[in-house]
């Protein structure tokens, strides 16, 4: 299987070097770790350089757009060059915890996409509380990026709208929580070829582990659930979830 995002930096209760070998052990092949923070590009960079199995993401997070320069799209240009950046992310919208700049937002997030559409790279998007406008932004500014609906939030009327524009939906621990209607049910009808796994380590661990610090190895446990509402074997979701990863982010 592949995690398709998780944040491996900010992991702070097991070494890297225990993270991968729980996650080979797991049964996770490569992992797509992000950058949130500006700083974080560098350390992606550094990172996917230096670890076999895993590929990186460049991008600047909607809560950190404060922070953001237009020397970034220089800098995000020459990493991009490397064959394991692989995406632009976790970019998009946010209005969860402070709507005093979402306008600020907005130009960054535009600002992203237009850099991949020239990169011509799959993009990684966070939409948290802002569906509507993350929607509308992505209709009329992405031209010919794949889209990941990264950690999918949204009910199952708009996933059924995402999935009519072709995009994907990757979904990660939410779904093993008891009272996650919502998730369980976009879980159902998705596509299996428009579907991802994903952890989003450190946070949101998935069942047994809820409240715990995320980790790859438990992706299996968004596999078996998933697989579990849909009624299919374990296999069948891991391997088509590994084949969309693969053809997405071009792997």
């Amino acid at each position: 299987m592949i995690d398709t995002h998780s944040h491996i930096n900010m992991i702070e209760s097991i070494s890297l070097e225990d993270i991968f070998k729980n996650a080979k052990e797991n049964g996770i092949d490569k992992i797509i770790i992000p950058s949130a923070y500006p700083k974080d590009i560098d350390v992606v960079m550094s990172m996917v350089e230096t670890h076999v199995n895993l590929y990186g993401m460049l991008g600047v997070h909607p809560t950190e757009v404060k922070d953001w320069n237009d020397d970034l799209i220089d800098k995000i240009k020459e990493y991009s060059k490397h064959p394991k950046i692989i995406a632009i992310g976790e970019i998009g919208l946010d209005y969860y915890w402070d709507k005093s700049f979402n306008d600020l937002q907005k130009e960054v997030f535009i600002k992203q996409i237009k850099l991949a559409n020239e990169l011509g790279l799959p993009i990684s998007i966070h939409d948290r509380d802002a569906h509507k406008d993350t929607f509308d932004i992505l209709k009329e500014y992405n031209k010919g990026s794949d889209i990941v609906m990264h950690c999918f939030s949204g009910s199952a009327e708009f996933a059924k709208e995402c999935l009519k524009e072709g995009w994907y939906l990757a979904l990660g621990g939410v779904v093993t929580f008891k009272n996650a209607v919502k998730m369980k049910e976009v879980a159902k009808i998705v596509p299996l070829d428009k579907l991802l796994l994903e952890t989003d380590a450190p946070y949101l661990a998935p069942v047994p582990f809820r409240g715990k610090e995320n980790q790859p190895a438990y992706l299996k446990y968004v596999a078996e659930e998933i697989a579990s509402l849909r009624g299919v074997e374990f296999g069948e979701i891991a391997e088509t979830t590994t084949q969309n990863a693969i053809k997405v982010f071009g792997l």
